[in-house]
């Protein structure tokens, strides 16, 4: 069996609840990817072409800065990353969280959150910042996604 990680960022607590769930179920390590500066309600206004989080969205190179880092990312075979879908992929901060560490010979499984977007292109995207790793499509999973549809999903890596 492989030591499994699920790492994640949570705006606003949906993410952190599913991720909670996703880490019980298959007896995962869990790893909030927190931001240095976290964000305020205003920073999270999309519909604000000048908040923080538009901004890093519409600049691809945008990393935000994060608080802590995995304490030994080398135990980890298999990395559930989970975020909320911003711009129909995944956060900057997640970017960020992707060039930190070596997955060279990981599996990576994005996994989001989200009213109604889908995941998009965001495995794709880790995968070009994660050489080396095996980056999964990813799904997106509602707010009420029970601990066993999370497990079922997540035993194909397990």
């Amino acid at each position: 069996m492989s030591k499994a990680l699920v790492a994640y960022f949570s705006a606003e607590g949906t993410t952190k609840r599913v991720a909670e769930r996703l880490a019980g179920s298959i007896g995962a390590d869990l790893h909030e990817i927190a931001p240095k500066v976290p964000y305020t309600r205003a920073d999270l206004n999309w519909q604000d072409k000048h908040s923080r989080s538009s901004v890093e969205m519409n600049d691809r190179s945008a990393r935000p800065e994060i608080a802590s880092r995995v304490a030994d990312m080398a135990r980890y075979d298999v990395v559930f990353v989970g975020f909320p879908v911003w711009w129909y992929r995944e956060p900057s901060i997640i970017d960020t969280f992707m060039e930190l560490y070596d997955f060279t010979g990981k599996t990576v499984i994005p996994f989001a959150t989200s009213g109604g977007s889908q995941i998009g292109q965001s495995g794709a995207n880790m995968q070009a910042l994660a050489g080396g790793a095996k980056v999964e499509a990813g799904r997106r999973f509602g707010s009420n996604a029970s601990e066993r549809e999370l497990a079922d999903w997540a035993s194909r890596w397990l």
